[in-house]
């Protein structure tokens, strides 16, 4: 998916049956349901796909043990079903993305023999619920075993442990795989062009008024339906069709820090079944390093929102509690902050307690907003709100919905064990091989082949990215600014910002050459990178 060809095309269409504005988790899942129903898709992003919220979450696919927790509690039906459909989603997305999703055994420690039946049957419940879609049975630990399984835990005081599944994944790179799914199916796809105003005759919503932030260029296009698939941003847009119109959401910020590689067991996450006040961390191996999260703080709607110095602070207090290592904010080795789009409620006491449940409505003008949900049921609010979109804006599909069988970019013919055979066709190290196989999947060996053209060379010493892949990215992934590829498309930015920096020179350099930079757009990237890998991704 080339971004200048693409972009191209939605210069040249003068109408599509369905404009999807938001380039995260839930609109490229939109684009992509759409346009594998044969309908004429455009979907514009005014930053990189899963700039925002969709890269900064925990990483897991999961149905959410503290959703169920909350369900039990207070008899919720709503977050009963989101987890039940989270559990399905979940076991669709490790079938249809291989490469970006696998599963992993998760410990939750248990300093009380009374946690020990509450805990215990609260994951046999996750299992069950999880039914034929399930990925691994949760049993009871004994103390020995909790540690053995992961040895950084407190021994003082540790009763036994209960060891349950779930799915991980790679955000940002399967964002990135829908949109290019999506574009492969006929969407047409573009990042870094905003949404300006919307067009409207008779008083319906026809169309938008865009501007391309990367070059300045101006125009309109027109749709027979608009989707306001913006997540935190949704109010925002909803006032550009309506001044007037209230609130749908309340927004919480959630940040994440990354740790050296020493904090978490390769193979086996943590969860924390209760915080001080009443939340659930999570401690992961993650890209060869360890993410520990989150935070739930309301917050302010922001590009780019802050990570603040408490909320660093709590994360790391927690630790102390659960770890026998000592952990201070030197060994934090980036952090970033993330929104999350709550459906309002008016009795919610805490961001917490909010539904994560999504949430469609359709304005008087034909405006289609689809918002709250999560991650993991990103297909299947997609396919709610394409089913919603055929009945209002009276569009006819050549098919029905298709999303539960097509594999993403990469996965179709994804082989488990392909880094042994990819570093055995081209010399490069495991650990290389192993990240290229993971990130590409089937497309690995272009880019091993692309990198093996012009000598193999890393990007940075002590990480497995290659240059070669920079250019990949660009020619082929839509790459269009140096902390588009630091921060999304090799996640450097979100596991070591001092490395990030000590890359961005040549990563400039390497666009600056496949994309024709000029001197003041070279600086205008080095500005803009420092600024988000110092500030806030």
């Amino acid at each position: 998916m080339n971004r200048a060809s693409q972009l191209e095309h939605l210069h040249q269409d003068t109408l599509f049956d369905l404009l999807v504005i938001g380039g995260g988790a839930t609109g490229c899942g939109v684009a992509l349901d759409a346009a594998s129903r044969g309908l004429r898709v455009a979907l514009v992003e005014q930053n990189d796909f899963a700039e925002g919220t969709s890269s900064r979450s925990t990483k897991l696919v999961h149905g959410g043990v503290r959703y169920l927790e909350m369900a039990v509690k207070h008899f919720d039906r709503v977050q009963y079903n989101l987890v039940r459909d989270g559990l399905r989603e979940r076991g669709l997305l490790l079938k249809n993305a291989p490469h970006l999703a696998h599963r992993l055994p998760l410990v939750t420690p248990l300093y009380s023999w009374l946690q020990i039946p509450y805990i215990f049957a609260g994951l046999k419940l996750y299992d069950l619920l999880a039914g034929k879609a399930g990925i691994g049975r949760s049993r009871l630990l004994s103390r020995k075993e909790a540690l053995a399984r992961f040895p950084m835990l407190k021994a003082q005081g540790l009763k036994a442990g209960v060891l349950y599944y779930d799915g991980q994944f790679n955000d940002a790179r399967t964002a990135l795989a829908l949109a290019m799914t999506a574009a492969e199916q006929g969407a047409t796809v573009v990042s870094h062009v905003e949404v300006r105003g919307l067009r409207k005759e008779k008083g319906q919503v026809c169309g938008a008024e865009l501007l391309d932030r990367l070059s300045g260029a101006c125009w309109s296009i027109r749709a027979r339906g608009v989707i306001n698939a913006t997540g935190p941003f949704a109010d925002q847009l909803r006032k550009l069709d309506d001044p007037a119109a209230k609130p749908l959401l309340k927004v919480s910020s959630g940040i994440h820090i990354v740790l050296d590689q020493r904090f978490a067991p390769p193979d086996t996450g943590l969860m924390i079944p209760s915080t001080e006040d009443g939340r659930v961390l999570f401690v992961l191996p993650w890209e060869g390093h360890a993410l520990v999260g989150t935070t739930d703080e309301a917050a302010e709607v922001s590009e780019h929102p802050r990570p603040q110095a408490e909320e660093i602070a709590y994360l790391l207090r927690h630790l102390g509690k659960y770890f026998d290592l000592q952990v201070s904010e030197a060994d934090v080795k980036a952090v970033w902050s993330g929104l999350r789009p709550l459906v309002f409620a008016a009795d919610a006491g805490n961001t917490a307690r909010l539904a994560r449940d999504h949430f469609l409505q359709a304005s008087p003008s034909g405006l289609l907003t689809i918002t709250g949900g999560k991650w993991t049921t990103y297909r299947e609010m997609a396919e709610d709100t394409v089913d919603l979109a055929l009945k209002n804006f009276a569009l006819t599909p050549q098919r029905d919905c298709q999303t539960a069988t097509i594999p993403l970019i990469g996965g179709a013919n994804y082989d488990p064990a392909g880094d042994r055979a990819l570093a055995e066709r081209f010399p490069l190290p495991p650990q290389t091989a192993l990240h290229l196989h993971r990130a590409y999947g089937d497309r690995a060996a272009a880019v091993a082949a692309l990198a093996n053209s012009s000598g193999n060379r890393l990007l940075l010493e002590g990480h497995p990215y290659l240059e070669a892949e920079v250019v990949y990215t660009a020619r082929h992934e839509a790459a269009a600014r140096a902390i588009d590829v630091l921060a999304r498309r090799l996640p450097l930015a979100l596991l070591d910002r001092a490395a990030a920096l000590a890359a961005l020179p040549r990563v400039i350099e390497l666009l600056a050459a496949e994309l024709g930079w000029d001197e003041p757009r070279c600086q205008q990237e080095q500005n803009l990178a420092r600024q988000r890998l110092t500030e806030a991704l």
